[in-house]
């Protein structure tokens, strides 16, 4: 239990400094802890900060009702919005690169 109350901590202290899969985190255990109203916080500002996951949990969570129409959208915007803000030639060159080096690394395994 103290292993689990420091884990948290450190979490909540992620999600505090920005990290959004620090918040996505916090949203799936406020929700398992049946605390919905507050995972759907949780999984709106790690939308906003770019986490694909997030998206698709509230997705899931206005298809049943647990977000609003006008929150799901502006969440959507924010994320469409932080997803751009990521784009650059550099990360693009970068994702060719290891997309190249996977599938070498793949050739090996399977030789």
């Amino acid at each position: 239990e103290k292993d689990e109350k420091k884990g948290l901590y450190y979490l909540e202290e992620a999600a505090i400094a920005g990290h959004p899969d620090a918040r996505y985190n916090l949203a799936v255990d406020e929700w398992e802890n049946e605390r919905y109203d507050r995972a759907v916080k949780h999984f709106i500002i790690a939308a906003n900060l770019g986490h694909d996951d997030s998206i698709q949990a509230l997705k899931e969570c206005y298809k049943y009702g647990d977000v609003s129409k006008e929150d799901f959208a502006a969440a959507l915007r924010a994320h469409h919005a932080a997803v751009d803000a990521t784009k650059s030639p550099q990360r693009d060159a970068a994702s060719k690169v290891f997309a190249d080096i996977q599938r070498e690394a793949a050739k090996d395994n399977n030789a």
